[in-house]
């Protein structure tokens, strides 16, 4: 018997994994210095762990070292990337291109610079939730400029072509940026064959420490230009300024190792396991819609809607299991997940939705756990639902009157 929740909220954040957590300790208590102290031993011992650290992150994407600048989060490295880029594209056009199952921290940074006066296309995907390049291709006009596509997405898990992308955006000299901050560490991922100029990630959503990201720069050919979003003392080669935390840069490099050396064979485990839960809530349970690409999807992705239950009641019903409806930071909107209705999904469907995120610490014994107390809570809620109708019926005297 478990003695504590199933997690299965790994695309809200992932548990640190220990092998991170003792990588990072002595940066907190004996290699403490700043790397911008550049006068004595501690501030060298902290600047050869941030560059051995970024090397590390940049092997996970075959990228070289300079190319990858730290940053707090996936957010602020999306919104580095779209609004820093900006300025030296204004002579080229202004029109930008993204796709309607973005995250927020991407069609909110595009959102805002249409308001200021920027032409945004935002594409339809299909009931699969994969963009199709060519919607991207047929958007395209002579003023496009930037085009922002998400590698995975954060809510269905598809896998989107992005390579394909990239080389369609490459063939017009139009920048390309992907949010793949739910890719990295689960799929491979190589910044030469994506062609993106911009590629975010974060390094809780594999395993790493929370409150550190990075936003890889292109440098081959014609590199990159930014504008920093704030200014200070001129860390990350001017373009990210503040005090670099040490100790998540090492935890960051760290997972990011351990991501390189094992993702293949633990991307297989998890696979199998997802599929042991879809496998088991489908035996129990009529009514079940897969959310997102049956194959073109993340390893650890699993969302369904279930039909005839309220999506506010299963998930509160729910006290030993801990999934999410959606993204953990759309949670405050109320509103159904823009990325469910932009697959086509009513309003009713996309609140009965719960999306189950398997990660490095998930067992078979959890899976099995969460399949039965799924399917227990689903089944009372639907008996409670149709008692409830019933007596609905009986009180206005449709039966009677039948």
């Amino acid at each position: 018997m478990l003695d504590r929740p199933v997690y299965l909220d790994n695309h809200a954040t992932t548990r640190t994994d220990p092998r991170v957590v003792e990588a990072m300790l002595p940066f907190f208590t004996t290699h403490y210095g700043n790397a911008a102290s550049v006068g004595h031993r501690f501030g060298w011992e902290a600047a050869e762990a941030l560059e051995h650290a970024r090397a590390q992150v940049a092997a996970l994407l075959n990228a070289e070292p300079r190319a990858i600048l730290f940053t707090s989060g996936a957010t602020e490295a999306n919104n580095l990337a779209l609004k820093g880029v900006i300025p030296f594209l204004k002579s080229k056009g202004n029109h930008l291109i993204t796709a309607a199952t973005e995250h927020r921290a991407v069609l909110d940074p595009l959102k805002r610079l249409s308001r200021e006066g920027y032409e945004l296309t935002i594409v339809p995907t299909g009931a699969d939730g994969l963009v199709d390049p060519e919607s991207i291709a047929a958007a395209f006009s002579a003023r496009t400029v930037l085009v922002s596509i998400m590698a995975a997405n954060n809510e269905v898990g598809t896998i989107n072509p992005v390579v394909e992308i990239g080389r369609l955006c490459r063939s017009r000299g139009i920048v390309f940026h992907t949010d793949a901050t739910q890719a990295v560490g689960k799929i491979p991922l190589d910044s030469a064959e994506l062609g993106a100029d911009l590629i975010s990630l974060s390094a809780h959503k594999f395993h790493g420490p929370k409150g550190i990201g990075a936003l890889y720069v292109r440098r081959e050919g014609l590199p990159v230009r930014l504008s920093p979003l704030f200014d200070g003392g001129g860390q990350e080669r001017g373009l990210r300024s503040g005090t670099v935390p040490i100790p998540l840069a090492v935890g960051f490099g760290e997972a990011a190792e351990i991501a390189g050396r094992e993702r293949g064979e633990e991307s297989q485990r998890i696979a199998r396991l997802r599929n042991r839960l879809h496998d088991r809530l489908a035996k129990r349970l009529d009514g079940l819609k897969l959310n997102g690409h049956p194959t073109k999807r993340l390893p650890g992705n699993l969302h369904l809607s279930f039909t005839g239950v309220d999506g506010q009641a299963l998930l509160m019903a729910l006290k030993n299991v801990a999934v999410s409806a959606g993204a953990a930071c759309g949670s405050a909107e109320g509103g159904p997940s823009h990325v469910l209705t932009a697959l086509g999904l009513d309003e009713f469907m996309a609140r009965a939705s719960l999306r189950f995120g398997l990660g490095r610490f998930t067992t078979e014994e959890e899976v099995d756990f969460a399949a039965n107390e799924v399917a227990e809570v689903v089944l009372r809620l639907r008996e409670r639902s149709a008692a409830a109708f019933s007596r609905k019926r009986n009180v206005l005297g449709i039966d009677a009157a039948l």
